[in-house]
This record gives C-alpha cells, structure tokens and sequence, in this order.
C-alpha cells in the first residue's frame, strides 16, 4: 500500500530550530539592542515574582513546548512549569503555565511569551472545532500551506494538537501537481502523475524524494481521466456536493486505492455535508489563516515582589 500520509509536526529539533529564530526577531522587535527602560528604572533587580498564565476563554492548549526555549533565548532568570500539556482543553482561569523567578525577567517576556501561546491555542482551538464538525463521518481534517511565513511549523504543530492532520510541510515534501503546473506544462493531469513517477523512480542523486503522488482536477472530466494513472491522492477542488459523491462513486469502481481530498470553500458551515460524501480528507486554509487568538493573561501571585 503506498504512503498516503504526510509527516506530522512535532515538538522536534526542526520546530525547536525555527521557533528560536521567530524568538530572536520578537526580542528584536520589543528591545533591538537596548533594554526594557521602564522595567528596569522601577523594578529593583533583586525582586522575585510569580505568575500564572490563565485562559480568559475555552479552547484547546498549544505552545506550551515553546516557552522554555523563549526562556534560553532571551537568557531569563525564571523557572517554568506547565501545568497541562499541549492538546488537552484550557480550563477557563485555571492555570496553564507557572512563572517564577527574577521579576525584571518575567516582565520583560510577558507579552511574547503570552503573544506565541495566544496564536498558537487559537489555531488548536480553531482545528478542533472543524474536527468535531466530521466526527464519526472517517473523514480527516488536514492543514495548507496557507500559513503565516516563518510560522509554518508551529502552526502546523498547533493544527496536530487540535486533533487535525498535517499536509505537506513544503515543496520538498511530495510531488502536488497543481493547474498551474498543468496549465503551464500543456499537461494532461494523467501525464503529470506518469512523469512524477518515473522522475521518482529514475533520480538517484537527491537526498530524498518524497513518496507521495497527489493531482489537483477541478472536472469531472479531468478527474475521469487521471483516475486510471494511479496517483496516490486526487485533489478535487471546488467541486459541488453532486460532483463530490459522483467522484466517490467512480473511485470506487475504477481505481478504489486512490484517496480523494477535497478543498475550497470550506469552513464550519460547509465541512460537515462534504465529510458526508465519502471523501477521505478534506483540506483547509482557513484552519491557520482564519484563526483567531485566544485571550490569555498573565497572573501575578500573592506574595510577588519579594527581595530574594
């Protein structure tokens, strides 16, 4: 049976590797080569403190791994403990992640590490939503590339501990015959994935290929003509409801092995008719572009501003 699936993000050395640069420009962005003036004039540098981060409103937890590297990059005193984990629910004013330490420290990184948490939980939140919306219909939920530029990792990460499924990270990460490619190639869909497979299979020199074979069509008539190629996935973009299940159906009688995806124009209101006509995954920008960040605050405790 071919590899169907993606990988899947991942609190790994490559997410650690890209969240650490998105930290060095927020540090950037708050101090450039100068310090937090105001903290540092009214804030003794011997003060402790405490704080918990708490969520103003439901949804699911995302982010929580980053926030001991926001720690190391910004070279703060402060001890962190999280006390969920990343995919389980917010409870709303309880607390999710414990601060203490040098009190100038956690000043200073309070709004980005609240600023990443709050995007990061709004993705989840967001994907977990779509996912109950196909609940029960064996549909999968799957990200885009339609993400923030620099982002893309953890916002795919946060859509996994949402309960989604990841697509391709990049362009290296499998072979997604587009229209454009199409159009550009004067190729018929079922030529493209022909050509995909043999350039796969004749180029040794690359570090590594990618295994999957998916096709975009946006007809019936071109979806009737790439079926009998094999691709692994077909992308059915923008297709009606009718046109869904009538693909389903010929799937099944030519070429049952092959997955279809569908996407465009999905969103709350349209994912769960779609889920319902035998498509296997579904795909959605909105997942990461539509997402809105959840309300989270910082705490202090009884007993912060102690001179340690």
């Amino acid at each position: 049976m071919p590899q169907r699936e993606y990988s899947t993000v991942t609190a790994d050395s490559a997410l650690e590797d890209d969240c650490r640069q998105l930290i060095r420009l927020a540090v950037r962005e708050d101090l450039d080569r100068g310090l937090d003036w105001t903290t540092v004039c009214l804030i003794d540098e011997d003060i402790r403190g405490e704080c918990l981060v708490v969520s103003r409103q439901p949804g699911i937890c995302a982010g929580l791994v980053t926030v001991p590297w926001i720690i190391d990059e910004m070279n703060a005193d402060l001890q962190a403990t999280a006390e969920i984990t990343d995919g389980d629910a917010l409870p709303v004013g309880e607390p999710i992640l414990s601060l203490s330490g040098n009190a100038r420290d956690l000043l200073t990184c309070e709004r980005l590490i609240l600023n990443l948490l709050s995007r990061l939980c709004g993705v989840a939140t967001l994907t977990s939503r779509f996912v109950a919306a196909i609940a029960g219909t064996g549909a999968r939920l799957y990200d885009t590339r339609k993400t923030t530029p620099g982002w893309r990792r953890l916002e795919k990460y946060a859509v996994n501990r949402g309960g989604g499924h990841n697509h391709r990270s990049g362009l290296y990460d499998g072979f997604l015959i587009k229209d454009n490619h199409l159009a550009l190639g004067q190729l018929a869909p079922s030529t493209a994935v022909e050509r995909s497979r043999h350039w796969a299979g004749s180029v040794s020199d690359l570090a590594r290929l990618p295994e999957i074979v998916e096709v975009e069509v946006d007809s019936l008539d071109q979806f009737a003509e790439v079926l009998p190629s094999g691709p692994d996935i077909v992308l059915v973009d923008n297709f009606s409801l009718p046109d869904l299940r009538t693909a389903v159906a010929m799937r099944n009688e030519i070429a049952p092995d092959v997955e279809l995806e569908s996407s465009g124009n999905v969103t709350l209101e349209t994912i769960g008719e779609i889920a319902t006509t035998g498509v296997e995954r579904i795909s959605s920008g909105a997942l990461t572009h539509q997402a809105v960040w959840l309300d989270l605050g910082m705490d202090w405790t009884v007993g912060s501003g102690r001179v340690s």
